[in-house]
């Protein structure tokens, strides 16, 4: 093969690297065309198999939410259902295996009278509780941390506002006076959750939240 080329000329030899770079580039050029349809027909599919799906979920909620408002009049009617209930609340199948959850959420909301309360509370603290036990400062500060986001935690909330006859200071009433009317919510909707009771006596869930299966 050597001697063959070695009697090319120099426009011979150009033109087998130039054929011969034309091959290697239609047959990448095939490639790419084979991996791109098929990356294409992949998507095109699940994203077809996923509006389906999305639609039904859709569909499914709103038979949810048909059959459990109708259910809640029911309760009310029939005294299961707790007064103060803000439209949460639980049904269980009469062999005990079967539970379905209505579940409210919401978002919680804290305006600028939260803001000067944690001001107060914050100043509180750090003039008397840190001089007194630093363990205690450490916790009730905690309490105030801010999310990613940047709001206050309700559950971290609910907790420093348990605590508060621990203390008769004014700023600390004040603070937890201003967080608690500076606190408000809003519905988001309404969650689901289907539970069966496995052997072991524990609810088991049923996964209808994509990224969690």
């Amino acid at each position: 093969m050597n001697s063959e080329l070695e009697n090319l000329s120099v426009e011979e030899l150009e033109a087998l690297v130039a054929k011969k770079k034309a091959a290697d580039m239609a047959a990448r050029e095939k490639e790419r065309k084979a991996y791109e349809a098929e990356r294409n027909s992949a998507i095109e599919t699940l994203m077809e198999e996923g509006k389906q799906l999305a639609v039904q979920l859709s569909a499914f909620k709103q038979k949810c939410h048909q059959a459990m408002d109708a259910q809640a009049k029911k309760l009310d009617e029939y005294g299961e259902l707790r007064s103060n209930s803000k439209g949460g609340f639980s049904i269980t199948h009469t062999d005990g295996h079967l539970r379905i959850t209505r579940r409210r959420d919401t978002t919680p909301y804290w305006d600028e009278r939260a803001t000067k309360g944690v001001q107060l509370i914050k100043e509180f603290i750090h003039e008397t509780v840190k001089k007194r036990d630093l363990k205690l400062f450490a916790i009730l500060l905690s309490f105030l941390e801010r999310n990613k986001e940047g709001d206050l935690e309700y559950n971290k909330v609910m907790n420093l506002l348990s605590h508060e006859d621990k203390f008769d200071d004014p700023k600390w009433k004040e603070g937890l006076r201003l967080i608690r009317e500076g606190y408000s919510n809003t519905l988001k909707g309404y969650g689901y959750e289907f539970k069966t009771l496995a052997p072991s006596g524990h609810w088991e869930g049923l996964t209808l939240n994509f990224s969690s299966i």
